[in-house]
Order: C-alpha cells, then sequence, then structure tokens
C-alpha cells in the first residue's frame, strides 16, 4: 500500500485530501490523518485512529494534518508512529510531500491568499466538493476554526470555473462549494463579487454542470443576487443548509453571533416562498455554557416550528483560548440529553418530509448501487448505477429516508 488518507470533520477537508492525494502519490508506506479541531470528539476519534494504524503498519509513515494539528502540533507530533506534523497551508504545497520533507506549521492567521488546486476525482465519491472560500474572519465564541483556518480567503471565479469544468468534464454530475464561510466569499477579490454574483457566473459559464448545491451557510449573509437564484435556478438544488446554532437570542448573543431568532425564522420563511418545497437543514449546539432550560427550550420550539427537516447537532465542546470556555458550563450529562432531545425533534420532522415526497418525482444521484440522494438531499435507495442522475418516483418512505423507482 502506497497512500492512505483518514480524513475527519467537514467538507473542506474531503476537498482538501484530494489535493494531498495528488501531490503525496509518489510516496510509499504513508498514512496521511486529516485532523478537524471542532469538538473535542472529532479529535479524539483522529488520535484513536492514529493509534489504531501505528499498531496495525507499524512500519508505515503516520503524516498528521490538519485544523487540530495547525492549532496543537506538538501534542500530535508526541503519538506514536507520528513522523511529521503539517499545517493546513503546507499541507497543500506539493513540495511538502517530496521524500524527505520535514514537519512545518505556519502562522495560519497571516494568511492572506487561498492557492486554488486542480482536482479531477473524488476518490469512492459520485459528488464533487470544490473550495471556494478558506479561513473565517468572525469570532464566535464557541469556535476554534479561524485559529485553524486563518483569515477569510476567497478562490477567484476563474479558478472555480476551471476546476468545475474539469470535474464534470471527469463526470461529476453534481458539485458542493464548500469552505468555512461561504457567505462571506469575495470581498478580498477585485470587484468584491459576493457569493449569488459568483454562482451566477459559474452556472452561466460552466453550462453542462447538471446540480449545484452549497454547504452551510450564515444566515446574516444570504446576499441578493443568492436569493434570486434560489428562487428562479433549477440547477441550484433545493436544499439549505443554515448555521444557525441556536434560536435564543440571549444564547446567539453570548455565542457573538450575526442573526437572532427572527432572522432564521425570516430566511427559513423566504427560502420557501421563494423555492416552495426546499428541504432546510440546521447546524445547532446543545448545551452551550449559561444555557438554562427555559433558553433551550426556545430552541427546541423553534425545530418544531419550522419544522426543518435536517438538523445537524453538536453536544457543546469546550475548546480551550475561546470566551465560551471560560463561561459557566452546563453538564456533560445534560448537553448530551438536550442533543438527544433536539435529534428526536428533527427526526420527526424528517419522517414529515419524507411522508410527503411519496408519490412524487425526483432528481436522484446515484451514489452506490442502491442508494444515493434527491435534490432535496434526502438519502434514497434506489437500484441505479453509482455516479448515474436519473428521474425517480418515490415508492414509499421510512425513518431513515425514502424508496424509489426509475421513472
Amino acid at each position: 500500500m502506497s497512500v492512505e488518507i483518514l480524513t475527519f470533520g467537514c467538507r473542506l477537508n474531503t476537498y482538501e485530501s484530494e489535493v494531498m492525494r495528488g501531490h503525496a502519490a509518489a510516496l510509499t508506506d504513508t498514512i496521511i490523518v486529516n485532523t478537524c479541531a471542532v469538538t473535542m470528539e472529532a479529535e479524539r476519534q483522529a488520535r484513536q485512529a492514529i493509534r489504531r494504524a501505528h499498531r496495525e503498519r507499524p512500519d508505515a509513515k503516520i503524516v498528521v494534518t490538519g485544523c487540530a494539528a495547525q492549532i496543537s502540533p506538538e501534542s500530535w507530533s508526541a503519538l506514536p508512529g507520528v513522523s511529521r506534523v503539517l499545517g493546513n497551508i503546507e499541507k497543500l504545497r506539493p513540495e511538502s510531500w517530496r521524500e524527505g520533507a520535514g514537519s512545518a506549521v505556519s502562522n495560519i492567521m497571516a494568511a492572506r491568499e487561498t492557492a486554488a488546486h486542480l482536482v479531477t476525482e473524488f476518490a469512492g465519491r459520485a459528488r464533487a466538493f470544490v473550495q471556494v472560500q478558506q479561513g473565517c474572519d468572525h469570532r464566535c465564541t464557541f469556535c476554534v476554526i479561524p485559529f485553524g483556518r486563518g483569515p477569510n480567503r476567497s478562490v477567484p471565479i476563474g479558478a472555480i470555473v476551471e476546476q468545475v469544468r474539469a470535474l464534470v468534464a471527469n463526470g461529476y454530475r453534481e458539485v458542493v462549494l464548500t469552505g468555512v464561510d461561504i457567505a462571506s466569499y469575495g470581498p478580498d477579490l477585485p470587484g468584491a463579487p459576493s457569493l449569488g454574483q459568483m454562482v451566477r457566473r459559474l452556472l452561466a459559464m460552466v453550462p453542462e454542470l447538471s446540480r449545484l448545491r452549497l454547504s452551510s451557510l450564515d444566515p446574516a449573509a444570504i446576499d441578493d443576487d443568492l436569493w434570486a437564484l434560489i428562487g428562479g435556478e433549477e440547477r441550484l438544488l433545493p436544499h439549505l443548509h443554515l448555521s444557525v446554532q441556536a434560536a435564543s437570542d440571549l444564547v446567539l448573543k453570548r455565542m457573538r453571533r450575526r442573526h437572532l431568532r427572527a432572522d432564521a425564522v425570516a430566511v427559513i420563511a423566504q427560502a420557501r416562498a421563494l423555492r416552495p418545497g426546499i428541504a432546510i437543514g440546521a447546524d445547532l449546539i446543545a448545551g452551550f455554557p449559561t444555557e438554562s432550560d427555559d433558553l433551550f427550550a426556545e430552541t427546541l420550539a423553534f425545530v418544531r416550528e419550522t419544522e426543518i427537516p435536517f438538523v445537524h447537532v453538536f453536544p457543546y465542546s469546550e475548546r480551550p483560548g475561546t470566551p465560551a470556555a471560560r463561561m459557566p458550563p452546563v453538564p456533560v450529562h445534560v448537553r448530551r440529553e438536550r442533543a438527544a432531545r433536539l435529534r428526536a425533534a428533527g427526526a420527526d420532522n424528517a419522517r414529515a418530509f419524507y411522508a410527503s415526497q411519496v408519490g412524487r418525482d425526483a432528481s436522484v444521484l446515484a451514489e452506490s448501487d442502491s442508494a444515493g440522494h434527491t435534490e432535496h438531499f434526502a438519502p434514497v435507495r434506489i437500484a441505479a448505477a453509482a455516479g448515474t442522475l436519473l428521474r425517480a418516483r418515490i415508492v414509499g418512505a421510512h425513518d431513515g429516508g425514502l424508496m424509489a423507482e426509475a421513472a
């Protein structure tokens, strides 16, 4: 075996793992671990994977990179079997993967540019990811990611178009635009294009792209051009995932978010008015410091009242060095219990959403010979060749998704 990559965390890490796969292709007996720092659990899983890899392949060289390695390189280099640690800047440089190259971690907060990399394949995936933006200029009190990713930097539109064209030419029918904070795309580029302006130009310049999906969006930063596309561009899929985090105004203020509960409700209502039937998802944190039972009840009521079918719930995880880590904590068992209640409410919404799809036609991207996702990102069981984009009739629903037959 030459190079094996273990990826943790976000879609941006998935994209960057494919960049590294290309750069490291000439290496032998190497395991690359691309870490995540969003939660303590993500770090625990990566450490566990490193220890397992060293036990199973003691002679392999283990290279650790990603946000957790960027933030605390010494703790990762001390793990058994780790030969090198690379920062988030270094991992994307071809010279970092030459035989004999050593560990290197630059000051990520000094980063000013995002390099463009041409990726033509995502191993084992029918859906492709394209980085459009990197880093974050905001300072949510719970988040350590700016210290792992640096400030906001945008990829020029021409480079995005070139990347998407290459993926479509290689057979990909769906592309997901990803980054740390994609709604902040553009202010550092000439002319300061917004995310919506970039998406409009991308779709116009790559008419052969069948489906375009967006990763998580800040509800405080959806621009007018993007709203127009949500309402009128069929190739921009009817699926909006929002970085909500909480639905209590007091908790949102303590998180230092840029929206309030009413803003999130208004964004969801506007999306549904512009695109009837659109599927809504949301990231939520359960048990943020100082969250009382009453404050939690506001977020739980939000999930039920907005009937959003796709909730992604994190029990709050302390991140050393963040303001939230110094706030009065909620007991861990309470965080977990609240997370379970939010997930249960989301599951009720999902079941209702799945039931509403039965009898309808859908556009399905098959991701294996037996499963895929609809345009709403609903999981579906269907018999079709992996990578095929097809029209299908939804014939049934279950707790985990839909069942479909080729139309």
